[in-house]
């Protein structure tokens, strides 16, 4: 039987932390960024860390 491919999609948009933990960042930081306060964009910069179930999927995505 072959190996299993990674996703490639996945790895682009998700990173697993040290802890095994995936993060992925906000949606919506292309462009129109006047339209938000300071505040907005700030929290925007922040990955966002996605819940056990989540985690368990995309781990096993990026790495079959």
């Amino acid at each position: 039987m072959p190996k299993m491919k990674s996703k490639g999609a996945v790895k682009k948009r998700f990173r697993i932390s040290k802890k095994g933990k995936a993060l992925c960042s906000h949606p919506g930081r292309g462009h129109l960024h006047a339209l938000y306060n300071g505040k907005t964009r700030r929290n925007l910069r922040r990955r966002i860390v996605l819940n056990t179930t989540w985690s368990n999927l995309i781990r096993r995505m990026v790495k079959p």
